[in-house]
């Protein structure tokens, strides 16, 4: 928690054009107490996070990485409260991969980046990975813990905005489905190289971004308002000193919604060698 909000506070201070000083100036403080912050030697005082948060425009559940989008009332969160599971339990293909590539015979920590209602997790956690799991919704969050409940197995799951959450632990997997085409072009590079500095040597990641196509329309989903599309290779392009075990371009039909339509992914299997 102290490296998130070290950052965030770095982060949202530049954002805003304020240098260390200025910022102490608002809060009444010296330019050496911010910079503590921002190195993560010390911590503000709980009293003070109101004043930070108005400072640099933010709420403090952005300030502390818990940010969630502001509407509360989201595509996805009101189809998690329904009893069923939007995207039922069965895992995804790409787990199965995972498994190869890095399978369980030792502890191996995961972390499933933006978990949904929880189906994956819940595998890897069936499967013997240590995991942990996040979402911004709180719906999915809990569907994901009582998912795990049910099969009787350990998953550590939290709510989290992946735009303001930031890695401070280190993992042998990373895994990511579906979700990466909501962070923002401009946060690309800053989140990936989060993500790279915390995977652990000979650690994998597995992730897939929906791509930008222009033979395919929008999807239909409201919650798609939020969404950035990659290009083709983009995902592949900040892995390039790493070994790739594989990467692929696919398209595919969709009937998530209700309404038939296409998408356009690519999923990439990378190691840190």
């Amino acid at each position: 928690m102290r490296s998130v909000l070290a950052g965030n506070i770095a982060r949202y201070r530049k954002q805003l054009g304020l240098t260390q000083e200025a910022l102490a100036g608002q809060l009444n403080i010296s330019f050496q107490a911010v910079s503590k912050w921002e190195t993560g030697q010390t911590v503000p005082d709980t009293l003070l996070l109101p004043a930070i948060a108005r400072a640099l425009q933010v709420s403090i559940d952005t300030l502390l990485g818990y940010a969630a989008f502001r509407d509360d009332t989201t595509f996805y969160e009101t189809a998690y409260k329904n009893e069923g599971y939007y995207w039922g339990v069965a895992p995804n293909r790409g787990c199965f991969r995972v498994l190869e590539l890095m399978p369980p015979t030792r502890r191996v920590k995961l972390l499933d980046i933006g978990c949904g209602e929880g189906k994956d997790a819940v595998f890897f956690a069936r499967c013997g990975y240590d995991v942990t799991a996040f979402d911004i919704s709180e719906a999915g969050v809990e569907k994901t813990r009582r998912l795990a409940e049910a099969a009787r197995v350990q998953v550590q799951a939290f709510r989290a905005n992946i735009l303001d959450y930031r890695l401070d632990a280190h993992f042998d997997v990373l895994y990511s489905s579906g979700v990466l085409h909501y962070v923002k072009p401009t946060l690309r590079d800053e989140i990936m190289a989060n993500y790279k500095a915390h995977v652990n040597e000979n650690g994998l990641v597995a992730f897939n971004v929906f791509v930008e196509k222009p033979f395919i329309p929008p999807p239909p989903e409201d919650e798609e308002r939020h969404a950035f599309l990659w290009q083709s290779g983009e995902l592949l392009a900040h892995f390039a000193g790493w070994l790739t075990e594989g990467f692929g371009e696919y398209v595919f039909d969709c009937d998530s919604s209700g309404i038939p339509h296409k998408h356009a992914m690519n999923v990439l299997y990378s190691r840190k060698v």
